[in-house]
């Protein structure tokens, strides 16, 4: 059987006039800041407190991921599609595409098949601006930092050896990583070592992300920890005085933005940090939005349970004054077969022993929700490839742990095909009134929370501290900023911190090697195993199969 791409499906749909989508939010097109016919920015007055409470939140997760995909983008446009078609007002929130992963290995990130956000391509490349936006406030801080260190005055007095802000681009570009800036004399600056980050890694996109509004944003922005003085003083970006100058570059970009599904649903998208090396969630401002114009909104946090999901619950629910009221556990067959042993060019071929290999992953991801304290359901995307023999076994072994499971065909079939999912998370959602768990409580120690979310979600037996994270730690409690949450950067390829390790891993030791400090957006970054903020690109680059024609169309964007 032969199916058309992403891209031509998406080329194919015809879209609705955006001022049309806004109306079935009840917001007036004099609301809307448009982007050409179908992109517009929402204001930030949209977001009404009294109507957040009423509504539900759905947030989709999955297993770990695998070379594969599991389609959990995908996943949450198709469940707004059948949520839709159930006569549930609802809306998708989504995160916006990185360019680096466009042009890398992982292609867009704008779903699937018959679920997807449109227009796809413009999502998937430029946007509204934001990502731009985000990168000059966050060099505009650079310059400045090195700017003051240049004075003749010797200006704050920061030690350049003690700077760790970086610069970024949004772009894959490993020999950025580490550079030496300040070459070329007297007038270049001064000489250190730096380098650059990825965009999405920036603490200003997590800043942006856990905003409430523009005061809350300036405010964040002040607190960035820059570095010390000669004198070991603390350095912030207040002291620079710049706060007001990089929310002046954010002030479009701290604004939601407005698209459809392929069913001409609403969707927002806004912000995009990683979630294995930030919180991994659209921003605040829009889950807020969404929630005050739709009965349901859908959301999805980057990566598996143990990092984006547990980044949700334990940052942005704390930040965001907002708590999901049902998980979805996207999962599939050749994903268990690929944890279960089997190589990525078998995973078509049927092997149930595989499967039954495979299963104590997405077990261990159940258990997560559990310990989230949120009813889960698991959503089983369905591939051509899988065997009934295989699916069966699934939906029985997962019926027999108590865990409400159904089958997806969002991306065949696109709304039509997640109604039966769309129904058990309307149940799901609906019957739950509490609040998430939180897996630690904001005021125990540094130590003390790496330790809950390394033994309770990722299975760890303990957890190293290295002579460096050792330091950090008292540098954190000198600064006052022990009562923070931790956004632990962790590979997303396995429970443990070695990517290889795939399964469910047993008696392994988490290695924390040193902590970031991200006074600005309000949490701190222990680093485990061999991350990186600035990715690579791989021997074949996606980048290398796309084109566009004399007529402006599009080809090989996924």
């Amino acid at each position: 059987m032969t199916f058309k791409s992403d891209l031509e499906i998406a080329q194919a749909a015809k879209l609705k006039p955006i001022v049309e989508i806004a109306k079935t939010l009840g917001i007036r097109e004099d609301d809307l800041e448009l982007y050409g016919k179908y992109k517009a920015k929402l204001p930030l007055a949209l977001t009404d407190e009294n109507k957040i409470a009423n509504a539900k939140l759905v947030l989709v997760t999955a297993m770990t991921p695998t070379p594969a995909g599991e389609g959990k983008t995908t996943t949450s446009i198709g469940l707004c599609e059948g949520l839709n078609k159930l006569g549930k007002k609802t809306t998708v929130v989504l995160r916006e595409p990185s360019l680096g992963p466009v042009f890398g290995m992982k292609g867009g990130a704008a779903g699937g098949g018959f679920s997807q956000v449109v227009p796809m391509e413009d999502i998937n490349l430029h946007f509204t601006g934001d990502f731009a936006a985000i990168e000059k406030a966050n060099n505009l801080l650079a310059a400045l930092i090195d700017n003051d260190i240049q004075k003749p005055d010797g200006g704050r007095g920061i030690d350049p050896r003690t700077v760790e802000w970086k610069r970024v681009m949004d772009m894959n570009d490993r020999a950025l990583r580490n550079i030496v800036s300040g070459l070329g004399g007297k007038s270049g600056g001064m000489i250190r070592e730096t380098g650059f980050n990825i965009t999405a890694a920036s603490e200003i996109m997590a800043i942006l992300c856990l905003a409430r509004n523009l005061d809350d944003l300036k405010e964040k922005i002040g607190n960035i920890y820059i570095g010390d003085t000669y004198e070991k003083k603390a350095v912030f970006a207040r002291d620079l005085n710049v706060q007001g100058a990089i929310a002046l570059l954010l002030k479009d970009a701290i604004k939601p933005n407005l698209v459809q599904t392929l069913e001409g649903n609403p969707a927002i998208i806004h912000g995009g940090p990683f979630a294995n090396i930030a919180q991994g969630a659209n921003s605040i401002i829009a889950t807020r939005m969404g929630l005050s114009l739709s009965d349901f909104v859908i959301t999805e946090a980057g990566f598996g349970s143990d990092l984006g999901a547990e980044k949700f619950i334990d940052i942005v629910s704390g930040y965001g004054g907002f708590s999901p009221h049902a998980i979805v556990l996207v999962a599939t067959i050749r994903a268990l077969k690929y944890h279960g042993g089997i190589e990525r060019d078998k995973l078509t071929i049927p092997n149930l022993e595989a499967v039954k290999a495979g299963f104590p992953n997405l077990e261990k991801h159940i258990e997560n929700t559990k310990i989230f304290g949120l009813p889960a359901v698991i959503s089983l995307n369905k591939f051509v490839t899988d065997s009934d023999e295989e699916i069966e076994w699934v939906m029985e072994k997962c019926k027999e742990l108590g865990v409400q499971i159904a089958l997806a065909e969002g991306w065949e079939k696109g709304g039509e095909g997640m109604k039966d999912l769309a129904k058990h998370v309307a149940q799901a959602a609906e019957s739950f009134d509490g609040k998430c768990w939180p897996v630690y409580h904001w005021n125990d120690s540094i130590q003390e929370k790496i330790e809950a979310v390394a033994i309770k979600i990722y299975g760890a037996k303990n957890v190293e501290f290295l002579p460096k994270a050792k330091q950090n730690i008292n540098k954190i409690e000198r600064l006052g900023l022990s009562g923070k949450p931790v956004c632990i950067a962790k590979t997303q390829n396995s429970f443990s911190d070695d990517s290889k390790r795939r399964g469910r891993p047993k008696d392994f030791t988490i290695t924390v090697r040193e902590i970031e400090i991200a006074a600005g957006a309000g949490f701190v970054i222990p680093i485990t195993g061999d991350m990186l903020r600035m990715p690579g690109l791989p021997n074949v680059p996606a980048a290398m199969d796309m084109d566009i024609d004399n007529d402006g169309k599009i080809s090989g964007l996924s």
